[in-house]
C-alpha cells in the first residue's frame, strides 16, 4: 500500500541546519504534489512547503529563504533542507503526497531546536 517514511530529524542548535528526507512507496511518486507540514506542541498542524510534479515550489512565509524543498523522482524521495533554524521551527515534521482527492501522510520526524 501507499506509504511515506520520514527521517532526518534530531536535535540542533539555533542557527544550525538539518535535512529531512521522506521516502515514498506504493504509488506513482512523480505525479504527486509533495508537501511538508509541521506541528508544534499545542498548535495546529501547519503547511511548510510544497513541490509539484513540474518542480514548482512554494513556501510558508516564515521559512522562505531558509528552507528548500526538493525531490528525486528516481529515489521516490522528497527532501527539506532547513538552514538558520530557529527555536520556533521545533516541531514534528510530516510529509504528505497529494493527487486529486487522495492524500497520503507519513508518520512524522521530530525536530528539536535548542541550545
Amino acid at each position: 500500500q501507499a506509504q511515506l517514511v520520514e527521517s532526518g530529524g534530531g536535535l540542533v542548535q539555533p542557527g544550525g541546519s538539518l535535512r529531512l528526507s521522506c521516502a515514498g512507496s506504493g504509488f506513482t511518486f512523480r505525479n504527486y504534489v509533495m508537501s511538508w507540514y509541521r506541528q508544534a506542541p499545542g498548535k495546529e498542524r501547519e503547511w511548510v512547503a510544497l513541490i509539484g510534479p513540474a518542480l514548482n515550489t512554494n513556501y510558508e512565509g516564515s521559512v522562505k529563504g531558509r528552507f528548500t524543498i526538493s525531490k528525486d523522482n528516481a529515489k521516490n524521495t522528497v527532501y527539506l533542507q532547513m538552514n538558520s533554524l530557529k527555536v520556533e521551527d521545533a516541531a514534528v515534521y510530516y510529509c504528505s503526497a497529494t493527487f486529486g482527492s487522495m492524500k497520503i501522510w507519513g508518520q512524522g520526524t521530530l525536530v528539536t531546536v535548542s541550545s
